[in-house]
């Protein structure tokens, strides 16, 4: 089988995300009800590379594999040579030589994209600055999971137009589902992303207006990794996108609120928010780590029925 990467949505096919999405499913099901027993990963290995920190992506991953049987390693640039200035492509060609798979936190999308063109085993996007695909495989989900199919659906994303809202982008022309994009003038997507979704994706300013009749709201924090000396400015351009209780009561009765954490309290959302049992936060981020088993055995095994 040829290598597959996953660095954006767009890397599988639509009927590959929703089998991802049931598999996963299937998945969590069966750890619930006969624990870790499915180790098909006996022997193997998972580089983990991090250039950003984490705790949802790389317990998650590290989980992922000791459940499967298999192993991961923590590499972050001072314990390895691409901290000394090592070329990545060199990097990528010596890991792959030794592991099954990389899995990469960083910042530049490019360099991600870099790295898995000189790769021969699979490469997984575990967060850049453009995109963040495996967060979206758990949020779709959860989304799943509560509410069914999300086909013709709503979703709302309200705040920045970074690289969580160009997965979103990305999901809703993968899964079929129709996205509104509630953000300040100045902090919208990048157009090449945006135009590629067409009639999809919809612009508004007013946050009342995008979430109307909305099937799931989501939202991030104002002021991302690496974007935190623009905090004061984030906060003034931003002041009135908070996502609150009063704002999703305007969405359908049945409305889900997201959120791929961590979470400011007191910022993008309303301080307690998180208590409303429409906010299912939590169900999200513990679904990251069903989510990616599902694509790591899809990258090293393939499909598997059951």
């Amino acid at each position: 089988m040829a290598t597959r990467h996953f660095l954006t949505l767009l890397d599988l096919s639509p009927e590959e995300l929703r089998y991802l999405i049931q598999r996963a499913i299937s998945i969590k099901n069966g750890l619930k009800t006969h624990g870790p027993t499915y180790t098909p990963f006996a022997n193997r290995t998972l580089a983990m590379i991090f250039e950003k920190s984490s705790t949802r992506t790389r317990v998650s991953f590290e989980t992922a594999m000791a459940q499967f049987g298999g192993h991961a390693l923590f590499l972050s640039p001072r314990d390895t040579q691409l901290g000394r200035g090592e070329p990545i492509e060199d990097t990528a060609r010596v890991l792959a030589e030794m592991v099954d798979a990389v899995m990469i936190r960083t910042f530049s999308h490019a360099g991600l994209e870099a790295y898995a063109a000189a790769s021969t085993v699979p490469v997984i996007n575990a967060l850049t600055d453009d995109y963040h695909p495996c967060q979206l495989l758990a949020d779709i989900m959860t989304w799943t999971e509560l509410r069914g199919g999300v086909k013709g659906r709503t979703a709302v994303w309200i705040g920045d137009g970074n690289n969580m809202c160009h997965s979103w982008i990305n999901a809703a022309r993968q899964f079929d589902f129709q996205l509104r994009i509630c953000c300040p003038e100045g902090y919208e997507p990048r157009r090449d992303i945006l135009d590629a979704a067409g009639d999809r994706v919809t612009l508004f300013r007013d946050p009342r207006e995008a979430v109307t009749g909305a099937d799931l709201v989501t939202t991030d924090v104002w002021a991302s990794m690496g974007q935190e000396e623009e905090q004061s400015k984030r906060e003034a351009a931003f002041a009135d996108l908070q996502v609150s209780e009063a704002l999703l009561d305007l969405a359908r009765d049945d409305v889900l609120f997201l959120h791929c954490l961590p979470a400011h309290r007191g910022e993008e959302i309303s301080e307690t928010l998180l208590d409303d049992p429409r906010a299912v936060v939590w169900q999200e981020a513990g679904n990251r780590l069903h989510a990616q088993k599902a694509l790591l055995e899809f990258l090293l095994i393939g499909r598997v029925d059951g």
